[in-house]
C-alpha cells in the first residue's frame, strides 16, 4: 500500500469506495479518481448509491473536505446519492470544524448508511 489505497467495487447493488491512509494535496488524486469511478458504477445501479468508507483514513486534509464536497455535488448532478462513512477523529473532526457534517450525509458504519432509506440528494 502507498501513502493512499482507494478501492472502487459494487458490493450488494451498492458502489463502495473504500479509502485507506492519508489524504492530502499530494494523494487527492487517487482519491478524485476513485471518488469519481464510484460515481460511474453508482449511476449504473438500481439503487444509484455511492458509500463511500473513510474509516481507515488516517489523515484528512483540506484537499479531502474538497474532494467529497465535489463528489456529492456530481453525485447530485446525476442523481446519486453519496453517503461518507467515518468514526475516527482524523476524518470526523474536520467534517464538524469545517461544519461539512451538517452539509454531506455522515454515518457511523456502512450498515447505518446501507439502511438510511432516503433517496438521492
Amino acid at each position: 500500500m502507498g501513502l493512499l489505497d482507494v478501492r472502487c467495487e459494487i458490493t450488494d447493488g451498492v458502489a463502495m469506495v473504500s479509502v485507506e491512509g492519508e489524504v492530502d494535496s499530494g494523494t487527492v488524486d487517487v482519491l478524485l479518481r476513485g471518488l469519481d469511478d464510484g460515481i460511474s458504477l453508482a449511476a449504473g445501479t438500481p439503487e444509484r448509491l455511492l458509500i463511500v468508507d473513510l474509516d481507515k483514513v488516517t489523515y484528512f486534509g483540506s484537499a479531502g473536505l474538497n474532494a467529497v464536497v465535489g463528489a456529492n455535488e456530481r453525485g447530485a448532478a446525476e442523481d446519486v446519492s453519496v453517503r461518507l462513512v467515518a468514526a475516527n477523529p482524523e476524518v470526523v473532526r474536520p467534517l464538524e470544524i469545517t461544519k461539512l457534517d451538517q452539509v454531506l450525509a455522515t454515518y457511523r458504519s456502512v450498515s447505518s448508511a446501507r439502511a438510511d432509506d432516503r433517496g438521492p440528494a
